[in-house]
């Protein structure tokens, strides 16, 4: 399936530039470069998403939800992970200035200026992930890669876990205790 995601890549690296120009655009009051079409860009956001679903699936495996996006993400470089992060908490602020200027929109045609400023901070994030989404898969060859720590139990996503029913047997004894303040999971005897 890698080859098939790179089109897909493409098309949401695309459906991301159209959609920054169009906000741009929207944001200084003129029509975007897809003028009457600009609509088009909601419905190119669902030919993104079912292949970026996918991706996650493949790479998440059975993360807990929590640190779905760490997996998903993991094969993007830093800059590209905090770059959505950025898309989506100003697609956030940007809906907040949209939904209080909520009938006061002004403009002509079937999408205003107004109304597609308020919509492109929604295509950018779900173009945006979907383009992070896409190369990380790609990048990883689409591998649910399972990290596991040196006693052999799954560790999700870049981060050390332990849970108490994985601890070695010796330190459920009743001789033994764990004591905190020398670091985590320490055990000396009583």
């Amino acid at each position: 399936m890698t080859m098939i995601a790179y089109p897909f890549l493409i098309f949401s690296a695309a459906g991301l530039v159209l959609s920054v120009i169009s906000h741009i655009c929207a944001l200084r009051g003129v029509a975007g470069p897809l003028g009457d079409l600009t609509w088009l860009l909601h419905i190119g956001i669902f030919i993104v998403w079912l292949p970026a679903i996918l991706a996650v699936q493949r790479l998440s495996g059975n993360v807990p939800r929590r640190d779905l996006w760490q997996a998903a993400l993991r094969g993007c470089p830093g800059w590209m992970r905090y770059g959505m992060y950025g898309l989506f908490g100003y697609a956030m602020i940007n809906f907040l200035i949209f939904a209080q200027a909520a009938g006061k929109h002004q403009g002509t045609g079937p999408m205003p200026p107004d109304v597609v400023r308020g919509f492109s901070g929604h295509w950018m994030v779900f173009y945006g992930a979907a383009f992070a989404i896409l190369h990380s898969y790609i990048h990883l060859r689409g591998q649910n890669t399972i990290r596991k720590c040196a006693a052999g139990h799954e560790v999700v996503a870049d981060q050390f876990s332990i849970e108490m029913t994985q601890l070695p047997e010796i330190a459920l004894q009743p001789n033994m205790a764990m004591r905190s303040d020398t670091g985590p999971l320490r055990f000396f005897m009583k």
